[in-house]
């Protein structure tokens, strides 16, 4: 079968399935779950290998799952991905009216793709066109939200990192991919209906938890101390730090607190902070986070209070490869027109994806179809044949050019030079690991 022939017959699947595909897509929408909770839109994703008839790996990293399609000749394996975790969005008109739970990010628009395109490359016809093979893994947990509990993972000896790739890479299921790929939602239409080459920040993780002394609120403030307004002069602290930030570093800081205090009659002693500090370098990420680090202390020094600092290791900022996103450019054109593919404008926000850009070619491209604001109650799917299904089909053809004869992933890989190896990948990311205590009585 001649090439053109293969890509417009994987279009043509494509059609086919994307209906079962935008469903389930749906389904998980209405069924959102955080991170390393993600069971039930696990068991959806195993549903759908199976129906394909792809043996698959489940349980990896809690939830994450992995299906393998073995092509007809030998040859390079190349990844196609979709993040199967939700945020906390309270407000967001699918939010779970327990939980607040909501896909305000799209993560089930990209299991709705990786699916979509599974069940066209695992079509047999095509499968004897594949020079390779094809790893399609649904990955846990890409928001780095809800430390807390993600900490009594890692207590529990059921993870060591708190990140979904992180985890996987620890565990060896990228040990024989060679190439990856991922296609995140965007609502920015002036970036055309799918965007290639976008970087985004890395950022580490931080977690401050100020001790005070509780006393009466009221009959007697003095005999306490309040860990509530030192976490307020840290605040200030970091403030007062941000015109010191380049504005080439792309430093983000950016805290919440989890945690501000027991009872409203009672000196607040107990306020637990969660925030991340991001940038475009890892030096820059490295000066930005002494500076919060020294905000914090700040804090627990004003007021006498104790503050106890964890930092944790969060994403790798991405980095881009040119070639790869090349074949993807070209292949997003046959599928939208080349008036509706752009290349990306950078990103503030961060994603383990940039953890794999170091390690092995991968790419990050976006497509839209969605209205609101990221992360924001109003963020919605409006469009899912631009959502999921126009990023199937080109992440699908993607394929055909890296696994057919002409060779180009073998190329790809061959012209690549990893930043780091996994062992160094798994150093550095265990170094970013510590807890301080400082005592600001003393």
């Amino acid at each position: 079968m001649q090439k053109n022939n293969i890509k417009a017959h994987v279009q043509e699947l494509i059609s086919k399935h994307s209906p079962k595909a935008v469903d389930l897509a749906r389904d998980i929408l209405e069924h959102p779950e955080t991170g390393f909770r993600e069971f039930r839109t696990a068991g959806l994703v195993h549903q759908f290998f199976d129906s394909l008839g792809l043996s698959h790996q489940d349980g990896l990293a809690i939830t994450g799952t992995r299906a393998d399609l073995v092509g007809a000749k030998k040859g390079p394996t190349v990844a196609i991905m979709g993040e199967l975790d939700s945020l906390i969005v309270p407000g967001h008109p699918f939010a779970d009216p327990n939980t607040e739970f909501a896909h305000a990010c799209g993560h089930h628009t990209q299991i709705g793709s990786m699916l979509a395109a599974a069940a066209a490359l695992a079509d047999p016809d095509i499968r004897e066109c594949l020079n390779g093979n094809i790893a399609f893994i649904a990955v846990p947990a890409e928001e780095y939200i809800e430390l807390e509990y993600r900490q009594s993972l890692v207590k529990e000896g059921k993870l060591e990192f708190m990140g979904g790739k992180a985890e996987l890479i620890k565990l060896g299921v990228f040990d024989d991919i060679d190439m990856a790929m991922l296609t995140h939602s965007s609502t920015n239409t002036a970036e055309g209906k799918i965007a290639y080459g976008s970087i985004n920040n890395g950022a580490i993780a931080k977690e401050a938890r100020f001790l005070g002394v509780q006393s009466h609120a009221g009959s007697a403030p003095h005999k306490g101390v309040n860990a509530l307004q030192a976490a307020q002069v840290a605040f200030a602290a970091i403030n007062a730090n941000r015109e010191t930030f380049q504005d080439s570093d792309s430093i983000r800081v950016h805290p919440i607190i989890t945690h501000g205090g027991d009872v409203v009659n009672a000196v607040p002693s107990n306020v637990r902070l969660e925030m991340f500090v991001r940038g475009r370098t890892l030096e820059a990420i490295a000066d930005a986070d002494i500076k919060v680090e020294r905000a914090l202390k700040a804090g627990a020094l004003a007021v006498g209070a104790k503050v106890e600092l964890n930092t944790f290791a969060a994403y790798l900022p991405m980095s881009v490869n040119e070639d790869f996103f090349e074949i993807f450019r070209q292949n997003a054109e046959i599928v939208v027109g080349s008036d509706n593919v752009k290349k990306g404008s950078p990103r503030g926000s961060s994603t383990d994806m940039g953890d794999l850009t170091h390690l092995l070619p991968t790419i990050q491209p976006y497509a839209t179809g969605c209205t609101g604001t990221v992360h924001g109650a109003d963020f919605i799917v409006q469009d899912y044949q631009t959502a999921v299904v126009d990023p199937a089909c080109s992440m699908a053809l993607t394929v055909l050019d890296l696994l057919t004869e002409e060779a180009k992933g073998s190329q790809l890989v061959r012209n690549f030079h990893p930043i780091l190896t996994k062992n160094a990948y798994l150093e550095l990311q265990r170094g970013f690991n510590r807890h301080t205590i400082f005592d600001g009585a003393i």
